[in-house]
C-alpha cells in the first residue's frame, strides 16, 4: 500500500508542477528546458528556462555535472574574460546592453557549451521572454536559454555569498524522470 500512495503522491506532485509552469507563461511545459543545481546546496533546486525561438542549437548531450559560470562582463556584450574557466561550460549572463544573439555569439567564441541569459528584472519570477534573432547573419550554434530574473539573481547571490566561481548543474533534466531524484522547486516561485 505504501508504494501505491508514494506513486500517487509523485503523480500529484508532477501534475502540480505541470499546472504551475503552464500558468507561468504562454509556453507549454514541453517548451521549457530544465536544469538542476547540484552545488551550492542552498540553491539545489530544479530551474526552468525557455529556449531561444529562432537561433541557437539544442542539447545533443546530457551533462550530469557541468559548471554554470557567471560571465565577466556580466552582460556578455563584449569579449568575455577568464576564457580558460569558460571553456566547455554553461555561461550565465544578464539581459541588457546588446542583443540575445550577440551574447550567445560571445559565449560561443569564448568556448561555452551553452548560455543562460537571466532577465535583468530581478523581481521577474514568472514571465518568460521570447528570445529572437537580431537580424544578423552569423547566428550562434550553442543552446541559448532565457532564465527568469529572480532565478538568475538568486544563483548569482548564492555564488557571491559563498565566494564560489561557479555552480555545478545537470542540464537538461528530463522532468518525466522526476521520481528518480528529489524534486525541489525554488521556493520563491511557489
Amino acid at each position: 500500500m505504501g508504494n501505491v500512495c508514494r506513486t500517487a503522491a509523485i503523480a500529484l506532485c508532477l501534475w502540480s508542477v505541470f499546472m504551475h509552469f503552464s500558468r507561468l507563461s504562454a509556453l507549454g511545459v514541453n517548451e521549457l528546458l530544465y536544469f538542476r543545481v547540484i552545488s551550492p546546496e542552498e540553491i539545489g533546486y530544479l530551474f526552468s528556462a525557455a529556449p531561444a525561438k529562432d537561433f541557437g542549437g539544442t542539447f545533443t548531450s546530457f551533462y550530469d555535472e557541468i559548471f554554470l559560470v557567471p560571465a565577466d562582463p556580466a552582460d556578455g556584450c563584449s569579449e568575455l574574460t577568464d576564457r580558460e574557466i569558460l571553456q566547455g561550460q554553461v555561461i550565465l549572463v544578464e539581459r541588457g546592453g546588446c542583443s540575445f544573439v550577440q551574447k550567445a555569439r560571445n559565449v560561443e567564441e569564448a568556448g561555452g557549451k551553452a548560455v543562460l541569459i537571466a532577465d535583468n528584472a530581478e523581481d521577474n519570477d514568472s514571465q518568460y521572454l521570447d528570445m529572437v534573432t537580431d537580424g544578423s547573419t552569423a547566428k550562434p550554434s550553442i543552446p541559448a536559454l532565457f532564465l527568469l530574473g529572480r532565478d538568475g539573481m538568486m544563483i548569482r547571490r548564492s555564488l557571491q555569498r559563498q565566494a564560489l566561481p561557479w555552480a555545478v548543474i545537470s542540464i537538461p533534466v528530463n522532468v518525466s524522470a522526476l521520481a528518480s531524484f528529489p524534486f525541489k522547486q525554488p521556493p520563491w516561485t511557489l
